[in-house]
């Protein structure tokens, strides 16, 4: 009788592979930041302005004072590690 050859199992570690992934997207969102530093306003969807109940009068946004943009939270976060 042929004895059974064991299979040897080869564990691969995974935390190199997900901390490249991990700063591929950081350094993804990073450029993103950098080229378009302004985000829509949650609130007012971009518009910059609601209409009024009847329909005939507008009012801005007051989370983005009526410019329908906000900075992203990593222009943010950029901006605040440059005043240091």
């Amino acid at each position: 009788m042929t004895p059974l050859a064991a299979a040897t199992a080869t564990h691969t570690d995974a935390t190199p592979t997900l901390l490249a992934i991990g700063l591929l997207i950081a350094a993804g969102y990073g450029v993103a930041c950098w080229l378009w530093p302004f985000r829509a306003c949650t609130r007012c969807h971009g518009a910059g302005k609601f209409r009024s109940p009847s329909g005939r009068a507008w009012r801005y946004c007051n989370r983005c004072s009526g410019k329908g943009a906000q900075l992203r939270l990593g222009r943010r976060l950029w901006n605040g590690l440059n005043r240091r």
